[in-house]
């Protein structure tokens, strides 16, 4: 094994492994922020509905 760190610097190494660590956590965390489940800033999106007219049928049955 460490005849391996022969061939590469250690420094450079870890440093490129973490450099990709965190822009892999980076882009998971831009994903899940684009989800509605996910978004932990905004939370989920809220859908305002109107009030529906009820039909014909059941106003009259109604009163």
């Amino acid at each position: 094994m460490w005849r391996i760190w022969l061939l590469f610097d250690p420094r450079r190494a870890l440093i490129a492994l973490f450099t990709f660590l965190f822009v892999l956590a980076i882009v998971i965390h831009f994903i899940l922020l684009s989800t509605d489940r996910f978004n932990w800033l905004e939370g989920p999106s809220r859908t305002t509905t109107g009030q529906l007219p009820l039909p014909a049928s059941e106003q009259t049955a109604n009163g």
